[in-house]
């Protein structure tokens, strides 16, 4: 199996994002994300929290989290009648990251 972030670093950024945007960012990665804030500030150069760096280096409108959570929220249902289980909140964010936002 192959690491998904190796040689993307904004990957784990941007995964996170749509995370958070679902309700599922835990705990652990929303400390981390936050204490590396002053890091990514001075790799990145840009401004503000994580949140802010991954909107502005994306360019996402106004309103994206709710669009992100959105189609999470309404295609649960579809989910559960094809798949016969819960969706997978990481497998969503690893979908919808890798259909939307090509790496």
């Amino acid at each position: 199996m192959t690491d998904r972030y190796q040689g993307k670093p904004f990957l784990k950024l941007l995964d996170s994002y749509v995370l958070d945007s679902i309700g599922h960012l835990d705990a652990t990665t929303e400390a981390a994300l936050t204490a590396m804030e002053p890091q990514l500030r001075h790799q990145l150069k840009m401004q503000g929290g994580w949140r802010d760096m991954v909107v502005a280096q994306m360019q996402f409108p106004k309103g994206m989290e709710g669009a992100i959570k959105e189609v999470w929220e309404k295609g649960k249902p579809q989910f559960r009648a094809t798949q016969g289980r819960e969706p997978d909140p990481v497998e969503f964010t690893h979908v919808f990251v890798d259909t939307n936002f090509p790496h």
